[in-house]
């Protein structure tokens, strides 16, 4: 076998398990544990001058048995709220325990159905999958549990209505022993809720707090992905180093007696952040500027997963006071709006909480130009277009050597067919002709394969893009194509809509045989584009290459549809670019009749 014939079969293998790598899908996630219906609330002690060396642990229960919709509305009901009121969210502020537990997208809903409900995110206490955010003081010395608020305290609205853009609310706090706190929350036209609390110390004693924010979720989240592709679970930044903790590894984590529970802490010296990301949402605390705690943490007795950050302690003597402010973002995953908050915000490196993976210095710059495609062209397959063109324009200088080395190729076809004849079955001989033969007319057998080893990042890093961002989501494109994050919804079994059943389930097996339309687009265009490539002169490399664009047609039918979008577009371009050089350097290839050829033997045995 010559080189050539080795490293095209090396790189149609290799890219063949890449792809089927990807396709394999995890099994289902089991459903959340119910927890205990125990309620704890404990904190720790933190230090008195430095950043606190013990935090909160608050340990809140589910409510019991097994949660309903009556039982989450009953849990809004139990204390006095306040309603959130924005562009781009709405829900509630409970008073107790001055949690915000009460959130929904307004901009998004679940499915693309008619009347679909509105992404929920936060929940409260005592429904189905409680998550919220909870903000305190952690006592020190001078102080018990009980002489700061806590989870289940219950607060006073001192001033303002429905919190919204600009109008912002007060609640109060007093422990009866001269101590009076203050939680002052706003929030803007986005995601993005900035927490201060203020503390008055009117005792006459001096007294030690550390502030803290909290977020809590009872149990995995019920829409878990679990996609090696995807990253969900713990997200934080210390002082510009990224981690990421899948929510199967914090039930690892080893008992810390200090944090009470399974816990992981990260002490932070300047910047950072550190919360919870879903596949397409997060919540994320915030501190300001300066050193903190940064804690991950299970509790294993009641399966709630915990982030935490805790501020350096405060000493206040009497008549004194302080204040912290820290910011709670709770929303979607939109890239201009997380980088708005990186850039002039100054959430240190934020847009890294985005999962862009091992490629991320393609993956990256890749979203920044397709999203700026979507600004300009106002559809998001159409961009996709569009950056495919971007790309194989960058890639054009090393494709025309290719191509061009391709067209060399193909006219010595007959050539490498005399030798054969010559030489028989010795293989020896053969390699040693051949590779005089490509010394002798400068030609390089390897140089056909670097774009298509090229097109593995490239087609990995795309994957990824249109996986893990939201600009995706519910995108649609012409016609049937209503969301470029999901399969070609269109089917063979029924025709392609002509018949009146829907088409089978997506992920089964028979939504792998009964393909769409776009995997079948894709089929032809890989069938077309081979028609140019040199022909291999082994039988068995013959009808590999033969079987390969209804493999990978199979392979890639259940991947996203701009993904295979991307996939047609890149196969037609690349087909007029090699049929123009081709015929630029002398070589006029009869693509059509190849193809007419072909289908007169039966579609196997090409030219």
């Amino acid at each position: 076998m010559d080189d050539q014939n080795k490293n095209l079969i090396l790189a149609v293998t290799l890219s063949m398990l890449v792809i089927l790598a990807w396709s394999i899908i995890f099994p289902p996630p089991e459903p959340p544990q119910e927890a205990p219906g125990t309620e704890v609330t404990a904190t720790a002690t933190p230090s008195a001058d430095s950043p606190a060396t013990g935090g909160p642990v608050v340990d809140t229960a589910t409510g019991g048995a097994a949660a309903t919709t009556e039982a989450s509305a009953s849990a809004l009901a139990e204390a006095p709220r306040i309603t959130i009121d924005t562009p781009s969210v709405k829900g509630s502020i409970s008073l107790l325990g001055g949690r915000i537990d009460d959130l929904a997208l307004k901009n998004y809903r679940d499915t693309l159905n008619e009347g679909s409900d509105i992404v929920t995110l936060l929940s409260p206490q005592g429904g189905d999958g409680a998550y919220y955010a909870l903000f305190g003081w952690a006592p020190g010395a001078g102080l018990a549990p009980e002489d700061v608020p806590g989870p289940n305290s219950l607060w006073t609205q001192e001033s303002g209505g429905t919190l919204a853009p600009g109008a912002p609310v007060v609640l109060r706090w007093q422990n009866g022993k001269g101590l009076t706190f203050r939680r002052t929350i706003s929030i803007d036209e986005e995601f993005m809720f900035t927490i201060r609390q203020a503390v008055q110390n009117d005792s006459d004693g001096t007294v030690t707090l550390a502030p803290y924010g909290i977020l809590a979720r009872h149990g995995e989240p019920a829409e878990l992905k679990n996609f090696f592709i995807l990253h969900e679970g713990v997200v934080a930044m210390a002082d510009g180093q990224l981690a990421e903790v899948d929510y199967g590894d914090m039930t690892d984590f080893a008992f810390d007696p200090n944090e009470g529970a399974k816990a992981q802490v990260t002490r932070v010296q300047g910047n950072g952040w550190i919360g919870f990301t879903d596949h397409y949402w997060m919540t994320t605390l915030i501190p300001g500027k300066g050193a903190f705690k940064s804690v991950a943490k299970y509790d294993d007795r009641r399966d709630i997963y915990q982030t935490e950050a805790v501020m350096k302690t405060q000493s206040l003597e009497p008549g004194g006071s302080t204040e912290m402010s820290a910011r709670l973002f709770a929303g979607a995953k939109e890239w201009a709006t997380i980088r708005a908050y990186q850039n002039e915000g100054s959430v240190d490196k934020f847009l890294d909480s985005i999962d862009w993976g091992w490629f991320f210095f393609i993956t990256k710059p890749m979203f920044a130009v397709l999203h700026w495609l979507n600004a300009i062209i106002g559809n998001m397959g159409w961009a996709i277009i569009g950056l495919t063109i971007v790309i194989k324009i960058i890639l054009f200088p090393l494709a025309y050597k290719s191509y061009a080395s391709m067209a060399k190729m193909r006219e010595l076809q007959p050539q490498m067919e005399a030798l054969k004849e010559q030489c028989g079955d010795d293989r020896q001989k053969m390699q040693q002709e051949m590779m005089a033969l490509y010394k002798r007319e400068k030609v390089n057998p390897a140089s056909g394969c670097l774009p298509i080893l090229l097109q593995i990042p490239i087609f990995f890093s795309l994957y990824k893009v249109i996986f893990v961002t939201l600009e995706l989501r519910h995108a649609p494109w012409i016609g049937w194509i209503r969301d470029l994050s999901v399969p070609d919804p269109s089917s063979l079994f029924n025709l392609f809509g002509l018949l009146p059943w829907d088409g089978p389930p997506q992920g089964s097996i028979l939504a792998l045989v009964f393909l769409g339309i776009m995997p079948i687009l894709l089929g032809v265009s890989m069938w077309l584009q081979q028609k140019l490539n040199p022909a291999p002169t082994d039988p068995t490399q013959k009808m590999i290459f033969a079987w390969m664009p209804w493999v990978f047609m199979f392979m890639l039918g259940s991947f996203a549809s701009g993904l295979v979008l991307y996939w047609i577009a890149n196969n037609t371009i690349t087909f007029i670019q090699q049929y123009t050089i081709m015929r630029s350097h002398g070589y006029n290839p009869d693509v059509f009749g190849n193809i007419r050829s072909s289908f007169k033997r039966g579609g196997g045995d090409e030219t």
